[in-house]
């Protein structure tokens, strides 16, 4: 199923903050492996901001994608026949 131009560039934006988290951790780890603690500390604040931002916008297409299924007709079908006891 081809997805429309606006979910291929949601997915392009959050693979590209997900990108710059983990550009972002590195360079935190790498502070702390150097016991760089002030820039450690600095880092640790950038790498949250990245964090949170990539988890806001992760929530915002799951809320997008809930909305536009649930606006879906549904399928016009007769429903089940209720259980039939046992015995």
């Amino acid at each position: 199923m081809d997805r429309p131009a606006s979910a291929q560039a949601d997915r392009l934006m959050l693979d590209a903050k997900k990108a710059i988290l983990q550009e972002q951790h590195q360079r935190f780890q790498d502070y702390q492996r150097e016991e760089r603690w002030d820039e450690a500390w600095k880092q640790l604040h950038v790498t949250l901001t990245c964090a949170a931002d990539l988890l806001k916008d992760s929530v915002g297409l799951l809320e997008k994608a809930v909305n536009a299924k649930n606006q879906l007709p549904r399928p016009s079908s007769t429903p089940p026949d209720p259980p039939q006891p046992l015995g």
